[in-house]
């Protein structure tokens, strides 16, 4: 089998995957890449090698995460692209110092970066507050927020309206597993529906604007809505995985108890 070949076929099975997977047939991706429905049948069945502009056209419709892409590259016999770079590196000094910067102006209320695996990249004062009665060997590094929340020696027994946050915090790892196709990421799943508590769905749905999340503490009830940000335009692969989540207090008794 010659290279050209041998690329074609390991990169088409590839594509298809990332197709199916994003429910698009063969007419629809192609049309949005604007190449002919044959061509794109033709790369996926490896009758065809695409360009490596090709590969990334049809990532970028694929909604192909970046670590994602620089695979689909490989198997197409090309150099990877996007470059992953530690948040310690010189170049990211000023993508450290805006979350820092965020996190910091947050305080007194909780605000936390996560990488891809829900693994703690850094926090504020106030979530050091709340998660210091957890058992500590779910404080060692890495700490997994997932984890830490749900496991019943962490947060899970101050959790007010634990089936309500655990059908809401599964509901979003399942979205990650869908668009990533990260098997750590459905590992994860896995071991968090193991957990004592069963999931509520329903719970004040209708009447909330968004899924609280009420801790017990011991400065009494805490209630806060919760927001994500994300970096807009990464280039590099861990910026793109990287998000800051800021927690907002959700009533006024919230609020009182920070100011005290």
């Amino acid at each position: 089998m010659n290279t050209l070949t041998a690329t074609a076929v390991a990169i088409g099975p590839m594509i298809r995957h990332w197709r199916e997977r994003r429910r698009m047939s063969q007419l629809y991706l192609a049309s949005e890449a604007e190449i002919s429905s044959r061509h794109l049948s033709f790369i996926e069945t490896g009758r065809a090698a695409p360009s490596r502009a090709m590969v990334l056209r049809l990532a970028e419709y694929l909604e192909v995460p970046l670590r994602e892409r620089n695979e689909l590259l490989t198997a197409a016999g090309f150099a990877p692209v996007f470059q992953e770079r530690s948040l310690t590196d010189q170049s990211m000094q000023p993508a450290r110092t805006a979350v820092e910067q965020i996190l910091k102006g947050h305080e007194p209320y909780p605000a936390l970066a996560i990488d891809r695996h829900w693994n703690l990249v850094s926090a504020n004062g106030a979530v050091a507050a709340l998660i210091a009665e957890a058992d500590p060997s779910l404080l060692e590094a890495p700490v997994n927020v997932l984890r830490l929340s749900l496991h019943p020696q962490g947060l899970a027994s101050k959790i007010v309206n634990l089936g309500q946050w655990r059908a809401h915090l599964l509901e979003r790892l399942e979205r990650q597993i869908a668009l990533t196709a990260d098997p750590q990421l459905g590992a994860l799943r896995d071991e968090l529906k193991r957990y004592p508590g069963e999931s509520d769905h329903d719970d004040a749905r209708e009447s909330s604007i968004v899924i609280p999340f009420v801790l017990n503490t011991a400065a009494g009830k805490l209630s806060f809505i919760s927001t994500t940000m994300i970096f807009g335009t990464p280039v590099d692969i861990t910026l793109s995985e990287l998000a800051i989540e800021l927690f907002f207090p959700a009533d006024e008794a919230t609020v009182a108890a920070f100011r005290r």
